[in-house]
């Protein structure tokens, strides 16, 4: 397979609407059945088939019946944080921790020290 980042959108278009006659035939489908389980035209299909994907929708309904949207599963899980990342992550969870005032009640507590010795 060539890559398909050489590929012209035009060419990458007519893979796939090929691949998803395919299976549309391996499956038993008619056009005219696919069309009816997907709510869409018989000419909408004859179009994707044909390589001119006019629909994303239309197109998504297709690899549904198709059994075929798993090509979209990279695209819908969200990706892990490298190691860099999640220590950078951390470290931003670190600054914006509220601090103590520590200092403050230590010097409230040796005020009132000195106070109550008077």
């Amino acid at each position: 397979m060539d890559s398909i980042y050489i590929l012209t959108d035009t060419e990458i278009s007519k893979r796939i609407g090929l691949r998803l006659r395919e299976m549309r035939l391996r499956q038993d489908f008619t056009q005219q059945q696919l069309a009816l389980e997907t709510q869409t035209s018989v000419s909408t299909v004859k179009k994707i088939e044909s390589g001119n994907i006019g629909s994303f929708e239309s197109l998504l309904r297709i690899m549904r019946v198709l059994g075929a949207l798993d090509v979209f599963q990279t695209l819908m899980t969200e990706p892990e944080l490298s190691p860099n990342e999640y220590y950078e992550l951390q470290q931003q969870l670190k600054v914006k921790e509220r601090k103590r005032a520590t200092q403050r009640r230590e010097q409230m507590r040796y005020n009132n020290n000195v106070q109550s010795e008077w």
